[in-house]
C-alpha cells in the first residue's frame, strides 16, 4: 500500500470517534472483561515489572489491574517521552507517586526511578487479525519493544469495536504476543488471532 500513512490517519480518526462514543455502560462492562482476563490470564505479572499507559481519550484503564497485581508484588512504571525520536524510558509508578504533565498532555511519574519492564499492557487506537496495532503514530512502542533486551511480553488492549482486518503493516511494526479485548484473550500466531480461556493462558504465563 503505497498511501498507508494517509489510510492510517483516516483510520485512526475514525476509531478514536467511534472509541470516544462508547456509551459509559458499555465502556465500564467491557473495562472489566479486559481485567477480569488480565488478572486471570497473567500470573507471571504479579512477579514483573509491569509497563502501562495513563488512560487517555476513551481507552481501556487499566489502572484496576495495576493496583491488583501491585498488590501481589508487581512493580509499575509509566513511560516518559524523552526524545520523539527514541524509545521510551519507563518511570517507577505508585498510587502516591508524584506526577507532573508529559507529551501530549498525559501524565507520568514526575522524576521517580528509571526502570525496566518485562512486560507492557499496551493500548491500541486499532487492532488487526495478525495483532498488528495502530497507536497514534509516533512509533515509541515499536522501537521500545526492539530496544529492550529481552523483549517485554507485549499485551495489547482494546475494545472488539476497533477490530480490522488488516492495518497494513509495514518494517517498522512489531505484533503484540497477546490481545485482550472484552471477548477474552487472543494469542497472536503466525496464522492469525487465537482466543484463548484464561486458564490455559495462566497456565502459559505463570
Amino acid at each position: 500500500m503505497k498511501d498507508w500513512r494517509d489510510w492510517r490517519k483516516h483510520q485512526r480518526a475514525e476509531l478514536m470517534v467511534a472509541r470516544e462514543c462508547v456509551a459509559d455502560g458499555d465502556h465500564r462492562c467491557w473495562s472489566t472483561a479486559i481485567t477480569r482476563s488480565l488478572e486471570q490470564g497473567f500470573p507471571l505479572l504479579q512477579k514483573s515489572t509491569v509497563g502501562f499507559c495513563w488512560p487517555h481519550r476513551g481507552e481501556y484503564d487499566p489502572r484496576p489491574v495495576m493496583n491488583f497485581i501491585a498488590e501481589r508484588g508487581a512493580t509499575l512504571a509509566l513511560p516518559e517521552v524523552e526524545n520523539k525520536n527514541e524509545p521510551l524510558r519507563f518511570r517507577k509508578w505508585w498510587r502516591e507517586a508524584p506526577m507532573k504533565s508529559g507529551a501530549y498532555g498525559i501524565p507520568v511519574p514526575d522524576n521517580t526511578d528509571l526502570v525496566t519492564v518485562d512486560a507492557l499492557i499496551i493500548p491500541m487506537i486499532g487492532f488487526d487479525e495478525m495483532g498488528f496495532r495502530i497507536g497514534y503514530g509516533g512509533g515509541y512502542f515499536d522501537r521500545t519493544l526492539v530496544a529492550i533486551v529481552p523483549r517485554p511480553l507485549a499485551i495489547g488492549v482494546g475494545f472488539e469495536i476497533l477490530r480490522l482486518n488488516s492495518v497494513h503493516p509495514q518494517r517498522h511494526d512489531i505484533p503484540m504476543d497477546f490481545i485482550v479485548t472484552e471477548a477474552g484473550i487472543y494469542r497472536v500466531t503466525v496464522t492469525g488471532l487465537e482466543l484463548i480461556s484464561a486458564e490455559k493462558c495462566a497456565a502459559e504465563n505463570a
